[in-house]
């Protein structure tokens, strides 16, 4: 009993002296940074479609993993300064430019250029905490948590870079090494001194996250469209269509009509406010925007020959998507609600069960079986209520 009040005085001390920052919304330059980074994501799907084995998705999660955590990483520096910081729009559009010149690589970023991506990607994390500093010495920021973790960044850009000199079993080698240290800096290793890094701007953090995953889920549906551009309409072709804008179309009502706004309450309302904030966002959200990605692969396969049967490296990425998007919602919802809605986690192993039973199905035919558990868990939801 004396370690929990201890610890709940703790928590509570460290919320209480963190520096404060007001509330805020997005600011135009922040939108720009996110398309730029969604080109960077999108470039993964290219990566994974030009591959689709268990060698490829491992690449291709890879680099996901490495984008992301540059996106999500800004976004806690931005949270820390105010809307109309000139430091801040000077860093993003910086940045933007260096992020959009890795976007570039990452077709090629196992190949002839890995140094440009890790090199352009590292001067990108290192502007991430240029802006940290900026923002601690205004006192938005605690240089104590901050330095934490700027040990685990430079560490990793530097395995990163070296990685990218080397063969490519080395290469993958160092960069996942770079990878898990980067992400284990202010989850693990810190994660004590985190509680104090910043007070969270609830309403623009949340919207800069959901943000992100309406504008994957967007490029999801371009992919489907581009997929279909120059080919004849038939019934196959436009039921296929229209079968995956369904499963995007469910995928957003799950996040946003469902979940988003309770979430942010939710947080909002949070006794330990930065570290659900960085568990829930940064890390959990990591699943639904490789869902989306996996599964814009996925339909492209599918809108490329719909009346002919899906191999299973497109058949896994059609179904495994969607499956992955629905596992880390409830992942999601289980850390900031302490709900476990066990409803996400039947409705993707009956996406994973389409992929195991779906040998030998038309592309068509597999999209309606997946669509289906998509709809199912829909219409459940709506029957129930459940927010």
């Amino acid at each position: 009993m004396v370690a929990m009040a201890s610890t709940a005085s703790a928590r509570a001390r460290a919320h209480a002296t963190a520096p404060s920052v007001s509330e805020r919304g997005v600011t135009p330059v922040e939108l720009l940074w996110d398309l730029v980074f969604v080109f960077a994501v999108t470039q993964v799907s290219t990566l994974l479609s030009r591959e689709l084995s268990w060698t490829g998705f491992g690449r291709a999660m890879l680099v996901l993993a490495l984008i992301w955590w540059a996106w999500s990483a800004f976004v806690w520096a931005a949270n820390a300064e105010q809307a109309d910081s000139e430091a801040l729009r000077a860093v993003l559009l910086a940045g933007a430019v260096l992020t959009f010149v890795a976007g570039l690589a990452i077709p090629r970023a196992f190949g002839d250029r890995a140094t440009l991506f890790a090199s352009t990607y590292a001067g990108v994390r290192l502007m991430h905490l240029a802006l940290y500093a900026h923002a601690s010495r205004r006192g938005h920021a605690s240089w104590d948590a901050i330095t934490g973790f700027a040990a685990t960044v430079l560490l990793g850009m530097v395995l990163l870079v070296i990685g990218s000199l080397l063969a490519t079993g080395w290469q993958v080698a160092l960069w996942s090494a770079a990878a898990i240290i980067d992400y284990a800096g202010p989850g693990v290793l810190t994660r004590k001194r985190l509680r104090g890094l910043q007070r969270v701007a609830v309403a623009h953090f949340a919207e800069r996250y959901g943000t992100f995953v309406i504008i994957c889920l967007g490029e999801s549906i371009a992919a489907i469209g581009l997929g279909a551009t120059g080919r004849v309409l038939d019934a196959k072709l436009v039921a296929v269509i229209a079968l995956g804008l369904l499963i995007t179309i469910g995928l957003w009502w799950i996040y946003f009509d469902r979940f988003a706004a309770a979430a942010a309450e939710w947080l909002r309302s949070n006794d330990d406010p930065v570290l659900a904030a960085s568990d829930a966002y940064s890390y959990v959200h990591l699943a639904l925007v490789a869902g989306v990605i996996v599964f814009a692969v996925g339909m492209r396969h599918a809108v490329a020959d719909v009346g002919g049967e899906l191999g299973d490296g497109a058949r896994l990425a059609l179904c495994a998507g969607p499956a992955l998007y629905l596992a880390g919602n409830f992942a999601f919802r289980l850390r900031l609600a302490r709900e476990a809605s066990y409803d996400k986690l039947l409705a993707a192993a009956a996406l994973m069960a389409v992929f195991v039973l779906g040998g030998g199905l038309q592309a068509w035919v597999a999209v309606a079986c997946a669509s289906a558990a998509v709809v199912v868990l829909c219409a459940g939801e709506a029957v129930l209520g459940r927010s």
